[in-house]
């Protein structure tokens, strides 16, 4: 734990804030969502309150609009401001929508007419104030700067209104694959931005966080999560892990205090996720809340949730800002939400934790090389609202015969509290590795100083295989080897492990070996180049994806494996892991939505989030699903939230958790609703893409529901 200086605080308190339209305060802001999770805490508030508890069943659809263009899913928060709606696509277009009508203005294609794809979860608006008016948003590898009326591209930023996210990283980034999901933030006459990294065992690139000119694109700071040589946190990685390391980065979004100038974020694991024998050390400033000067990218504290990452649990969500009262006194703080369903509640200009966090011994790594933490950090009780431990005795009760088999597998496997290494030997990871919490994040009604979280409870196993092979095999053998260690990671073996990833099962049916072998060599969106393997590795890889090469036998004894150089251990991969019916093997609730009081230090109500259609009709309506997508919480006494794999659209009671009124819409919506309103009316919207992690139908709707006229 490090503080800022008392100096450099002030300073970020003094500087006047120029050149934006400032975002408006949550209690005060009664119409536009003019920023991603809807003000710069990340607070998903709305001071709106025409629709409440007493009125809520009477929603009706407003509108629904259709983008018409299936790909992954939909993660987009959208930003409405003037009575424009301004949302992303599937294959990531970017439109304008009349917020009353739902009917389109413009729409930009990055792709001109090709088939593009990749994830994203919304944009970023900037005004000079006159008539300058910007949208900014990420496609693929590029960031642009659209004119926010006409959505033509602004030829005065970048290159005809573009810049690259491989512009600007202090070191050679040219065939690593770094894009950006979540918008970036926009603060005075800066954009500050994250970025999405390889995380397997193949070079990938830092996560530094960059902010650039919102006018020109030209970079103005840079932060290194990854320390170079003389900067704070160098000595928490080996002497060469700075050129030799990756990843580490911002995928989450950022938060901001914008009357002390401080910027927050939560940071991801540094690569490879599951070894990290050449990354010795905490690994500073891997999966840490960050606190960063906004005008310069200064460190001002760090506070890190995971030593040593070696389950892929980044910090998925910026922290959300937050207030408390605690013995009669008043504090500023952020609240970091985890991957283990962990919040922690951190002093908003220290970073000291608020309530007592606890260095708990943990089971030591068995592989060659790793240098895992003995201890990792846990908040009290009350803070952990994920299910953490599968064991015997958290087998899934649903039926005799689910039981016994959950009850099977468990024996050759390693089990126990969260925090098990990865081994030779399978292990239950519990959160899976999608949480827990997500990238949703959390809301803070600032009426109560309650934090709304949703969590997910789901189990998962993995292990640990020899990175090089040990004996002769075929060359689709070998080809099975080299995708299980480096492409399994996004693609899965039978199902994609991330949304932005399609299933690779089938892709003999829409590709020939060329068109792979050029993928392979380029890349696409967020897929990053495989130049860097040798020619047996691409002919390998290609034959066990078109299911050839059975006949030919390679010598591997003397094989030198691109990915495999440093990295003596590789994954194999995140597996499903469910009962004969196909249901989670854990006791429930599957899903929860969450309320934490903050001042009083405890669980306010948790209930199940979601549910699965055919368990209702057995009578087992109070499941819980996982789900994905954050909340938004309003004056009205009202929590709004999709995210549960039963497609629906729900308003909770926000002091007491019940659920008023849910909505079946014919996708998922896996992302975060907003609300405003426009002409005395207020709406509710919310993106319903279906498909992504929860892996239900694909869609290409937006929702947009209000009181009847």
């Amino acid at each position: 734990m490090n503080s800022m200086s008392f100096l450099s605080l002030a300073m970020a308190m003094l500087t006047p804030m120029i050149g934006v339209r400032s975002q408006p305060d949550p209690r005060t802001s009664r119409t536009e969502w003019q920023i991603y999770h809807g003000d710069y805490g990340g607070s998903h508030y709305s001071a709106l309150d025409q629709i409440n508890r007493s009125n809520v069943k009477d929603l009706e659809v407003a509108w629904i609009w259709h983008s018409g263009d299936l790909g992954s899913t939909i993660e987009c928060n959208p930003v409405i401001i003037d009575g424009i709606m301004y949302v992303t696509t599937p294959r990531i277009h970017c439109v304008a929508l009349n917020a009353a009508t739902g009917k389109m203005i413009w729409r930009f294609d990055p792709w001109n007419g090709k088939r593009g794809g990749g994830v994203s979860r919304g944009v970023s608006y900037w005004s000079d104030g006159k008539s300058d008016h910007r949208i900014f948003y990420s496609a693929g590898d590029s960031l642009y700067a659209l004119n926010a009326k006409t959505g033509q591209p602004v030829d005065s930023f970048g290159k005809n209104g573009r810049i690259s996210h491989l512009d600007g990283f202090d070191t050679d980034v040219f065939f690593f694959s770094i894009g950006n999901n979540t918008p970036g933030l926009v603060w005075k006459d800066l954009l500050i931005l994250g970025s999405t990294t390889g995380e397997g065992p193949q070079p990938c690139a830092p996560g530094h966080i960059r902010a650039f000119d919102v006018r020109t694109g030209i970079r103005q700071w840079i932060f290194h999560t990854i320390p170079h040589p003389g900067e704070f946190g160098y000595e928490t990685w080996g002497p060469e892990s700075w050129k030799q390391v990756g990843s580490a980065n911002v995928w989450g979004g950022f938060t901001l205090d914008a009357k002390r100038g401080i910027l927050f974020c939560g940071t991801g694991s540094p690569a490879y996720d599951s070894w990290g024998g050449n990354r010795p050390g905490q690994n500073l400033f891997g999966n840490c809340t960050l606190a960063l000067d906004a005008n310069t990218g200064k460190r001002l504290w760090h506070f890190q949730a995971v030593h040593h990452d070696l389950w892929d649990y980044d910090l998925p969500t910026p922290p959300v800002l937050g207030r408390l009262n605690k013995d009669g006194i008043n504090i500023d703080v952020v609240v970091q939400p985890t991957k283990m369903g962990h919040l922690f509640v951190l002093d908003r200009t220290t970073g000291e934790p608020v309530y007592p966090v606890q260095e708990v011994s943990v089971p030591a790594s068995d592989m060659p090389g790793e240098f895992s933490s003995p201890t990792q950090p846990f908040p009290p009780q009350a803070f952990r609202l994920a299910m953490t431990r599968m064991d015997a005795e958290n087998v899934t009760q649903l039926n005799g015969i689910a039981n016994a088999r959950v009850r099977e597998d468990l024996k050759d496997m390693l089990t126990g509290d969260v925090f098990i290494p990865p081994t030779y030997q399978k292990s239950v990871v519990l959160p899976q590795f999608n949480g827990g919490c997500e990238w949703g994040g959390a809301a803070f009604d600032v009426d109560s100083n309650t934090v709304i979280v949703n969590v997910s409870n789901e189990a998962e196993w993995t292990s640990m295989v020899a990175s090089r092979p040990k004996e002769r095999m075929s060359l689709n053998q070998l080809g099975n080897h080299v995708y299980r260690a480096v492409c399994a990671f996004c693609h899965g073996m039978s199902s994609p492990v991330n949304p932005a990833s399609p299933s690779l099962q089938k892709v003999r049916e829409r590709l020939d070996a060329t068109q792979i072998a050029q993928l392979m060599e380029t890349g696409r969106g967020q897929m990053p180049s495989f130049a860097s393997f040798s020619e047996l590795e691409k002919r390998a890889v290609i034959a066990f994806l078109l299911g050839e090469g059975k006949d030919e036998q390679i010598e591997t004894k003397d094989l030198n494996l691109s990915y495999a150089e440093n990295i003596p251990v590789v994954t194999t991969g995140h597996h499903d892991w469910r009962d004969p019916e196909g249901f989670p093997v854990n006791k429930r609730p599957w899903g929860t939505l969450n309320a934490v009081d903050l001042s009083a230090g405890r669980i306010k109500w948790q209930v199940p989030l979601g549910t699965y259609p055919e368990l209702e009709k057995r009578g087992e309506s109070s499941t819980g699903t996982f789900n994905i997508g954050g909340p938004v919480v309003t004056k009205g006494g009202l929590v709004f939230i999709g995210a549960a794999m039963d497609e629906r659209f729900h308003a909770f009671d926000k002091d007491t958790g019940e659920l008023l009124w849910e909505y079946q819409m014919e996708f998922g919506g896996y992302a975060t609703p907003a609300t405003y309103e426009l002409n005395g009316r207020q709406y509710i919207v919310i993106a319903a893409g279906g498909g992504g992690k929860p892996g239900t139908g694909k869609g290409d709707a937006y929702y947009c529901f209000a009181l009847p006229q």
